[in-house]
């Protein structure tokens, strides 16, 4: 579809096309009237998990050893000059998360209309690995950079729509687009819910071992 849409597009001098995923539009990460001035986005509805299990199908269905460099390449916006040939600048780190956390954050926010102290008790389950201290301080990184970036909404490019997690512009996302980028109330709430949750984890009773005794 999207090999359609670029060629589509390109056959008429006036049409401008670019190509920045779904997981970058919905966090945000790019420049208002610059990445976003086209007139169309062919894989704006497609995060960039299913990106790279469609380059990886294609590498052990097709035999495309070509791509695998690209598979294994770190995505990085080339902001700054190569280091040894390597990239100085990714994008997880100016990011401050994952791509696979930014995944659970975009559904959490966009499918499931999460808020900090929502998102933070879903992703206490689901990121069982880190600790309440750690999880709060993922959701408020994201929380922040979201509402800082949100006004970019009002000027998306159009896009195929493929999944629910598709970041739409304001004509069909209707929630606000100006936020206090440091949410007092919530983040407040946020410190008191983790606190709690140490005080109960201080005094629970060790879990039983099954060691037989002496």
């Amino acid at each position: 579809v999207d090999e359609a849409l670029v060629g589509w597009a390109i056959s008429s001098s006036t049409w401008q096309v670019k190509t920045i995923c779904a997981h970058l539009r919905g966090r945000r990460y790019l420049t208002k009237y610059d990445c976003s001035s086209a007139d169309i986005n062919p894989i704006g509805g497609i995060c960039k998990t299913d990106l790279r299990e469609f380059i990886q199908y294609s590498i052990d269905k097709f035999g495309f050893a070509t791509l695998q460099s690209i598979f294994e390449a770190p995505p990085t916006a080339e902001l700054r000059p190569t280091e040894e040939g390597e990239a100085a600048q990714t994008d997880e780190d100016d990011l401050g998360m994952t791509y696979a956390e930014l995944t659970e954050f975009g559904k959490l926010r966009k499918i499931f209309k999460c808020g900090p102290i929502s998102m933070f008790h879903k992703l206490q389950s689901l990121w069982s690995h880190l600790s309440p201290e750690e999880v709060a301080g993922k959701v408020k990184r994201f929380f922040v950079r979201y509402a800082q970036n949100r006004h970019k909404t009002t000027v998306l490019t159009p896009a195929y729509h493929c999944e629910n997690y598709t970041p739409d512009d304001n004509r069909f996302d209707l929630r606000p687009f100006l936020y206090n980028s440091w949410w007092p109330w919530q983040f407040r709430k946020l410190d008191e819910e983790v606190r709690r949750l140490a005080t109960i984890a201080a005094v629970a009773p060790a879990a039983p071992t099954n060691e037989p005794k002496e």
